[in-house]
């Protein structure tokens, strides 16, 4: 790959997304890389929030977590569970967070994002409870349109995520394939398409100019 020449095209695609979701009432940003990404969500979080999150590669490819313990911000953090049923709580309280941070499954280029759970802690605080929703979203979660994102999530995202749990055995688990399955350890239950941020500017979005997630 020709970094300069993706790195070009990104710099060009990547604003005309954000300005998509700005029509639908997402506050949004472009950032070129991790480091001006990880900049750009501490600057948007109130050093007075208590922060939660839920499961995301990409919040932790670009340090954010970390980055908000080093800084004393007050945080539920559902790694401190030490049983299931005590991370399923904190889990539960990261409901009522000031902000919640996040990754997308699948971006349109029309401003849409597309999110899909097992448990649905995720898409619950990203339709209501937390004053803030920020979510960080990788250059490769844009797609085409919703039918593109939905594949992706079922070809891509889906299959990659069932890998990192052991034990796991649903079809893509087993396969690499969606079996479209209904059975035990399905992590596909909820499909959450978000039109657009209301309140205008709860939902903040950043675009990194980079590949983050899967």
């Amino acid at each position: 790959m020709n970094k300069e020449l993706f790195d070009k095209r990104n710099s060009l695609y990547g604003p005309t997304v954000v300005k998509a979701l700005e029509t639908r009432g997402f506050e949004a940003y472009y950032c070129a890389n991790k480091e001006e990404a990880l900049e750009k969500a501490v600057s948007v979080i109130p050093k007075d929030h208590s922060v939660g999150w839920g499961g995301s590669m990409s919040i932790n490819e670009i340090g954010l977590v970390d980055r908000l313990r080093r800084d004393g911000y007050t945080l539920i953090d559902r790694d401190l569970g030490k049983t299931p049923e005590e991370k399923t709580e904190i889990m539960r309280k990261a409901l009522t967070a000031d902000t919640f941070i996040m990754g997308t499954n699948a971006l349109t280029e029309a401003g849409e994002l597309l999110n899909v759970d097992g448990t649905g802690n995720r898409v619950a605080a990203l339709c209501f409870g937390p004053k803030s929703v920020v979510v960080i979203a990788g250059i490769n979660k844009v797609t085409r349109d919703m039918d593109a994102a939905v594949k992706r999530v079922r070809t891509i995202a889906a299959p990659i995520n069932a890998a990192r749990f052991p034990g796991l055995k649903t079809p893509c688990a087993v396969t690499g394939k969606c079996g479209e399955c209904t059975g035990d350890g399905c992590i596909c239950v909820d499909f959450l398409i978000t039109r657009k941020s209301n309140p205008k500017g709860r939902i903040k979005v950043i675009l990194v100019g980079e590949e983050l997630g899967f």
